[in-house]
């Protein structure tokens, strides 16, 4: 665990350089150097900046001077108010962690190369920030349909990372949606500059109530936790086929169903000496508060006994510590005390 760059506590930055369609004023008003001082006020350590591939470069591959210079703004922000920062490639023209379809990502060469090109132009941009203040993150939640695609076309952009700066710590995640079920099979570099990360979101009846985006997003009953999402006489009224469909995703959750659930990357970090990241984590606010609560807590209270740090999913959007006007929603205490 020899990373210069630290990181314990922090938020995701979302909808603004990925993930969102505003441009001009309105990008550049949705998170402003107010957001960052209060993220530092409230107790976070980093942020974790998702920014995409369409956001970045137009179709040709040229940069985005707008878009590049308010990543230049935000890692400005952060230098002044004590806060490192995660760059996160988040999402690709070739690759979308929530496309039904098999991303070009690893089945074209040429995407492949255009994939190396973005690291090499933002290592060649973000090159002069400190190493202990900025690092890299791979690419968010990679879906390829055989977790040795994913080895196969993420091991030389980190090469090429690597020997263009080798203090620059560098966060690789696992396959299948950075989960946690695909560490034993993720071929870890021998870097002492580089930090494992996962995601986790389970039970998503829980994390992802009434979500439109998933399939289990249509159930709109009750729900509970600790113990079965769906209570059992309740999902007994559910059609037959959504059951089905949904298996395993309502079993019995609670506090040591999470610690379980870490095996494969806490056997990663014990195998390599790298530190652990969870990068990814959040209820959806539709689920009752005091359900999202207890869950915040146990999930916190399991990161800290096992010394893995965290960056919750968001800071201000549907899961966020603050609404659309910047109102706090009432999670803070549960992920910082």
């Amino acid at each position: 665990m020899a990373s210069a760059f630290i990181l314990d506590r922090g938020t995701n930055i979302s909808h603004w350089l990925s993930q969102g369609k505003a441009r001009g004023e309105e990008r550049k008003n949705w998170f402003t150097k107010t957001d960052v001082d209060a993220i530092a006020k409230m107790g976070f350590d980093h942020i974790r900046l998702p920014v995409d591939e369409e956001q970045m470069w137009d179709e040709s591959g040229k940069p985005e001077p707008e878009a590049f210079g308010l990543l230049d703004d935000c890692l400005d922000w952060c230098a002044k108010a004590g806060l490192n920062a995660v760059v996160d490639l988040h999402i690709l023209r070739s690759h979308y962690f929530n496309d039904s379809r098999t991303p070009r990502l690893f089945s074209d060469p040429g995407e492949q190369e255009k994939f190396l090109g973005f690291w090499e132009q933002l290592s060649s941009h973000l090159r002069k920030r400190p190493v202990s203040s900025v690092c890299y993150e791979l690419l968010n939640e990679p879906i390829a349909s055989d977790d040795g695609d994913w080895n196969r076309v993420s091991a030389p952009v980190f090469r090429a990372l690597r020997a263009a700066e080798p203090g620059r710590t560098i966060i690789l995640g696992s396959n299948r949606f950075n989960s946690v079920l695909a560490f034993d099979t993720l071929e870890v570099p021998e870097d002492k500059n580089c930090i494992l990360t996962f995601h986790f979101y389970y039970p998503m009846f829980l994390t992802h109530y009434k979500a439109s985006w998933w399939k289990g997003g249509k159930y709109g009953g009750p729900v509970a936790y600790p113990g079965a999402p769906i209570p059992a006489a309740e999902w007994m009224k559910l059609d037959p086929g959504f059951r089905k469909e949904m298996e395993g995703n309502n079993t019995v959750f609670g506090r040591s169903e999470m610690v379980k659930l870490l095996e494969q990357p806490l056997r990663a970090r014990d195998r390599t000496g790298l530190k652990l990241y969870c990068g990814e984590f959040g209820c959806y606010k539709a689920a009752p508060l005091d359900l999202r609560l207890a869950w915040y807590r146990d999930i916190i209270s399991v990161f800290k006994e096992y010394s893995i740090a965290w960056a919750n999913w968001d800071y201000k959007g549907g899961f966020g510590l603050v609404d659309a006007k910047g109102v706090s929603t009432g999670i803070n205490g549960a992920l910082l005390g």
